[in-house]
């Protein structure tokens, strides 16, 4: 084991442990690596965790979720999104953020159910990761400069955009969301590295350094877990997508409705 990949662990695991120790702790967990390695962790050192997987009844998040869950040992609940209530929600969560992008409101969903369920104050999940570790699938084969560019890119979407908005229905909620991957400590040691140690070759190779931290803390199953994007895997643009059909518009004219209905 490398000094940088050791220095990498324990500052992941200082930054969870900072957030959490002795806090009732509620999990944004969608059963795949990211928030998977952040539960487990967590565990170590909150005062109690549970696990929260908002998604339709089946999804894949759902499905995956419940099953780590039980090889966690934490408890968990499942969030219902539904086809009855996600226009009502992305109503309420473009009135809380006004946001009006469709694509932000369509993988925040998830979250939004999150912290308007919870009756924990703390809030942790794995955002961030699949920025600060190359993990998207568009990174897969880009020239290195491209590869560089693009996450420097989408960290600073991240940033301005998607943490704000985060906030914002945090905030309303009274609650606080923790980013440990998002940690100074973290982001510092990762861009320490050399890039050949974080590009991904292949799908498969994606956020290999967090695979490999999940193995060496005792959770292969973490490390062999698969993900799809928020929107996907909970089901949630499929449902949204539906409801707009049902009303003779696309997604994006739906959310263009709602919010000029609100704002104007």
């Amino acid at each position: 084991m490398s000094e940088e990949f050791e220095n990498l662990e324990r500052a992941i695991v200082s930054a969870i442990r900072s957030e959490v120790e002795d806090q009732d702790i509620a999990v944004a967990f969608s059963g795949g690596l990211d928030s998977g390695l952040v539960a487990a962790i967590s565990k170590d050192y909150a005062r109690s965790v549970t696990l929260y997987t908002s998604g339709r009844d089946q999804s894949y998040d759902v499905v995956m979720a419940q099953e780590m869950s039980e090889q966690l040992g934490l408890p968990w609940l499942h969030i219902p999104i539904t086809e009855d209530n996600i226009e009502a929600r992305l109503r309420e969560m473009i009135t809380i953020t006004g946001t009006s992008s469709p694509l932000t409101l369509s993988f925040e969903l998830p979250m939004f159910f999150v912290c308007r369920t919870v009756h924990e104050k703390y809030i942790i999940g794995g955002q961030g990761s699949d920025e600060l570790f190359y993990g998207y699938n568009k990174y897969v084969g880009l020239p290195d400069d491209e590869l560089v560019r693009m996450r420097k890119s989408d960290l600073g979407k991240l940033i301005t955009s998607t943490i704000p908005h985060e906030t914002k229905v945090a905030d309303h909620f009274g609650k606080k969301i923790f980013y440990p991957y998002m940690d100074s400590l973290v982001t510092m040691q990762v861009n320490a590295m050399d890039l050949e140690d974080l590009k991904p070759k292949d799908a498969d190779s994606r956020k290999m350094l967090l695979r490999e931290i999940a193995r060496d803390l005792g959770y292969p199953f973490i490390a062999d877990k698969r993900k799809k994007a928020a929107q996907y895997g909970s089901g949630t643009m499929d449902l949204v997508r539906a409801v707009a059909k049902s009303k003779g518009m696309t997604y994006p004219e739906l959310v263009d409705s709602i919010y000029r209905d609100i704002f104007e």
